[in-house]
């Protein structure tokens, strides 16, 4: 047995059954160890595609996905991957390789400090350079990987070390460590109860930290047991069925949208799962909210969020409890009432449209169409975000993975592969404008060569909107982010996918549907009526709202 064979019996050991790599010379001991074992390997087009996998993994499962890179410019390829889990709060292993660090053979040919360029990027990164000591880098890595805050960790793999004799008796596999996490104090939680009992309007926040199944399960039940209004950040939809009559609406803009006529009126917030990577739809400055902090640990004070109270520990728990002593609340939630009404009346505004370029709100209503509860739906980075953010309600968690974090073009259609290589039976949806789509578009080879059931939802507008939505709300000409077309069609015929243009309103649905029952990879290029960012989200919205 060598080093690498070792390494990859402590990654089977935690657990691991597949990884994601563009592999290179300095990983092919490692590769040799990975043929023989138990562990599946995907080769990726990119490093890129690579990472998003192992970090949608992450992500859907709780247990860190793995992605592979070889030294010098497949690491650096990894790095929008990396800041992608570890901002997102995805555990996350990435595994590089190195020239020999014991004898060297090619100068500084390829060579850049990858451990050192890791550090901001990671909760922990490390060259092995002892055999004996892989099965306790493996395991430090995977613990700190899952451990809340989850993130991303990076161990780098040597050549010449891993070709190294190795002696699994003298260096035995650690066994997974399962800890439970701290409770809250009972005094806190009754201290919390007197706070929502005196306040007049209360109001529960949802974020990004929330997205765990037991938190899930807990949260719902809180607030069918309570009767708690809610509303969510981007990365905490799906927490919480949104159907429901209790829902106030996403945070998908920083001002004059419904929830912010409901967070204006709350005198206390409980904010759950808060993660200061999402900008906050409120602010605590002047305006004299209680807010009540609940988490897996302790609030990042700053000038804009101090919370009054806080209660630190495992989430579900913490809910569950809180609820108990709280039972059915009383307040008077009538205009909580009125704001439901209003925004249940906007968001059914153009869905039936049957204008052409498609207004984004017949967009977003036709995807929800076709797509069941179960659905997933894998939004790249774009002006669709937010209308998906705003307008599609989602009913089960896990089923619309938005990233407000890094926020990065490019992550779209490798996350929407991993949901729906994990998820065979369910329907899954990557949504992409056309810049963010071809900053990864070939992984679409990919998706073929993996027999996928995939469509990929191509928003053309053949520009950045969102930066050029913004250029407009700040009163700057029309400069410099808009480019060519694509004929997406050909395009996804020539990796093996079926290619399909919509060329009327009435006819995407129906295509979507005829997609998905198909099955394998389908590209469907819709065009899209962007005026709508500035008539709607820019000035109709602000004329209307907070006027309840």
């Amino acid at each position: 047995m060598n080093a690498a064979q070792l390494f990859v019996k402590a990654l089977e050991n935690e657990g691991v059954e597949v990884i994601y790599a563009v592999p290179g010379e300095e990983n092919l001991d490692l590769l040799e160890a990975l043929r023989t074992s138990s562990i599946r390997l995907i080769l990726t087009r990119h490093e890129q595609g690579a990472a998003f996998m192992a970090a949608t993994h992450g992500r859907l499962t709780g247990n860190p996905g793995v992605c592979l890179a070889t030294l010098g410019p497949g690491a650096t390829n990894l790095v929008t991957g990396a800041a992608y889990a570890q901002l997102g709060g995805f555990p996350m292993l990435m595994i590089t390789g190195q020239k020999p660090i014991k004898k060297s053979k090619q100068g500084r040919f390829q060579i850049i400090d990858v451990v050192d360029m890791m550090q901001p990027l990671t909760k922990f990164t490390k060259q092995i350079v002892n055999v004996d000591r892989i099965p306790g880098n493996v395991r430090e890595a995977f613990r700190r990987a899952r451990e809340e805050r989850p993130g991303a960790v990076h161990l780098e793999l040597p050549e010449d070390v891993a070709a190294e004799p190795a002696d699994l008796s003298r260096t035995p596999l650690f066994a997974i460590s399962h800890a439970h996490l701290p409770q809250t104090d009972d005094k806190l939680i009754d201290e919390a109860a007197a706070m929502v009992r005196a306040a007049a309007y209360p109001l529960l926040l949802i974020g990004a930290g929330a997205q765990r199944h037991q938190v899930c399960h807990a949260l719902g039940r809180f607030i069918d047991e309570t009767g708690f209004y809610f509303l969510t950040t981007q990365m905490g939809k799906g927490v919480v069925d949104e159907s429901g009559p209790l829902f106030l609406g996403t945070a998908a803009l920083s001002e004059n949208d419904y929830i912010h006529c409901a967070i204006d009126r709350a005198d206390l917030i409980i904010n759950v799962g808060h993660d200061v990577v999402e900008k906050p739809p409120f602010f605590m400055e002047h305006s004299g909210k209680k807010v009540i902090h609940v988490n897996f640990s302790s609030a990042e004070v700053d000038n804009v969020y101090f919370p009054q109270l806080e209660m630190v520990g495992d989430i579900a728990n913490s809910i569950k409890r809180l609820g108990a002593v709280l039972g059915r609340l009383n307040q008077d939630f009538s205009y909580f009432h009125r704001i439901k009404e209003h925004l249940d009346e906007h968001l059914r505004e153009k869905i039936a449209d049957e204008s052409f370029p498609l207004k984004p709100q017949r967009i977003v209503a036709d995807v929800r169409r076709v797509l069941p509860s179960e659905g997933i739906l894998a939004l790249d980075n774009g002006m669709y975000k937010i209308w998906f953010a705003r307008n599609y309600l989602t009913h089960k968690p896990h089923t619309v993975l938005l990233d407000n974090a890094l926020a990065t073009m490019g992550a779209g259609l490798p996350s929407a592969m991993e949901a729906a290589r994990l998820f065979p039976e369910r329907r899954v949806m990557a949504v992409c404008g056309d810049g963010g789509f071809m900053m990864n578009s070939q992984e679409l080879e990919t998706a073929v060569r993996l027999n996928l059931n995939l469509v990929v939802l191509v928003i053309r507008d053949e520009a950045f909107g969102m930066i050029r939505w913004k250029q407009e709300t700040m009163g700057l000409t029309d400069f410099g982010l808009q480019f060519g077309p694509v004929d997406f069609v050909l395009y996804a015929r020539s990796y093996g996918a079926s290619g399909h243009r919509v060329e009327r309103a009435r006819d995407f649905a129906p295509l979507l549907e005829h997609c998905f029952s198909q099955g394998g990879v389908h590209l469907v290029d819709v065009a899209v009526d962007y005026s709508e960012n500035m008539k709607v989200l820019g000035e109709e919205l602000k004329e209307k709202v907070c006027l309840i």
